[in-house]
């Protein structure tokens, strides 16, 4: 599909969909708790579909209804055997699900598309054999499970991927015995794992956090207590979605009046809610209420900054230093090479495709601003972040920007298009 828009500036207000983070997490805790819930998400994706397809393969009851899904759990001692996971191209999903059916000890082979097989899995998978499990070649699908993981510690380097703790941290309960989750410091993406905490707290598990000194070292411990279950709370809300409320957000900085996005938690654990003093320190105005955040237009001047622990808002800061005066650099950010698509080149080509000027520089993206984008066509890249990158660029273009590969919005938010037309903005979609 293409995406064809004609630039116009965005402005007014929309509601939040669902943290896809946080639904994730809360599928898979309601999946295996003690009693049914339901879940107020009122819109899914394909990467929450993911999940939700992975549970139903294992026996949870996962039913999608007007305002979320209703989930009746499944017993561990019910849990289908050698069950076949479709993560799809969700790299949360084949994180998360693979610790648990490890814990479940049932066996299961787990399937996934795109680049999800170029997406790493170490030291999550050096973590579960060393627990007791024999595991199928890493790269390969189906990835085959056999055996059961062991309570106990689990070691993880912290400039790892977050979903390796949150993975672990989702399959202690289905253990039994205790599990301690170290993570050496400086532990990036933290804010993850604190969704995870709350979730998990959510459903009757408080998770003890603790620092302790080894070799040396310093860790961060996430103890999940022997004996500790998941106790449905009956109903569970997944909170506003951060990372693609920033795009929005970030629209309004660049326009000419403000945008509102309604539906946020603004004490949330979400890291992505730092988009506000992000958009703050390059010269926009930032309004907060409650429940909601609002954007307005300013002078934006460049700036430097480090996204380590915010990768997913690098394509719309990305935006935004495309047209803000001077230099912008933005640091430490190599982890985006392992996305949906290799992040650092496909940010950079993005701007550059529309006739802005970044640049890679090691791990660093370099941006020199421009007041006003030329257009022309940008490639998606099979990227959902990319694709949104690429609209919001568009509305500070001198001529029309045409998106290849627009479909790829549906991996996390299917009704972006709608919702950038409800901004005003002017888009056709083809094919």
């Amino acid at each position: 599909m293409e995406a064809c828009i004609r630039p116009r500036p965005l402005s007014g207000a929309l509601r939040a969909i669902p943290s896809k983070s946080a639904a994730h997490r809360a599928l898979i805790c309601a999946a295996f708790a003690d009693a049914p819930c339901v879940l107020d998400c009122s819109s899914t994706s394909e990467d929450i579909e993911a999940t939700a397809s992975c549970l139903r393969a294992l026996g949870a009851g996962v039913v999608r209804t007007k305002g979320g899904y209703r989930v009746v759990p499944v017993k561990a001692e019910d849990v289908r055997a050698d069950a076949l996971l479709d993560c799809g191209e969700s790299g949360s999903t084949l994180r998360f699900m693979l610790p648990v059916v490890a814990a479940l000890g049932r066996g299961a082979n787990l399937m996934g598309h795109g680049r999800l097989a170029k997406r790493p899995l170490s030291p999550l998978y050096e973590e579960i054999v060393a627990a007791g499990c024999d595991l199928g070649p890493q790269g390969e699908f189906p990835l085959r499970v056999d055996g059961r993981m062991r309570a106990g510690e689990f070691l993880l380097p912290g400039n790892v991927s977050s979903q390796y703790v949150t993975g672990l941290l989702l399959a202690s309960p289905l253990i039994g015995g205790g599990c301690d989750v170290k993570v050496s410091e400086p532990v990036q993406s933290l804010p993850y794992i604190d969704i995870t905490c709350r979730t998990l707290e959510a459903f009757g598990i408080e998770v003890l956090r603790m620092s302790s000194e080894r070799d040396g070292k310093a860790w961060r411990v996430f103890h999940v207590p022997k004996g500790a279950r998941l106790v449905s709370p009956g109903s569970y809300a997944v909170e506003g979605d951060w990372s693609n409320a920033a795009f929005w957000l970030c629209a309004g900085a660049m326009g000419a009046k403000p945008v509102t996005v309604s539906g946020l938690d603004l004490l949330s654990p979400q890291g992505d809610r730092s988009v506000l003093g992000a958009l703050a320190l390059f010269g926009a105005h930032v309004v907060r209420t409650k429940g909601e955040a609002t954007v307005e237009p300013g002078r934006l001047k460049g700036c430097a900054m480090d996204v380590g622990s915010i990768p997913d808002l690098v394509p719309p800061l990305a935006a935004i230093a495309a047209v803000s005066e001077g230099t912008t650099r933005l640091t430490n950010a190599g982890r985006l090479r392992l996305k949906e698509s290799d992040r650092l080149a496909s940010v950079t080509a993005c701007v550059n495709d529309l006739g802005g000027h970044a640049t890679v520089d090691g791990d660093d993206i370099v941006i020199e601003g421009t007041p006003e984008l030329e257009g022309g066509v940008a490639d998606a890249c099979g990227d959902h972040r990319i694709c949104m990158e690429a609209a919001i660029l568009a509305t500070r273009c001198k001529g029309p920007v045409a998106i290849r590969g627009a479909e790829c919005v549906s991996k996390s938010y299917p009704a972006f298009f709608e919702d950038y037309k409800a901004l005003g903005g002017d888009v056709e979609l083809a094919g």
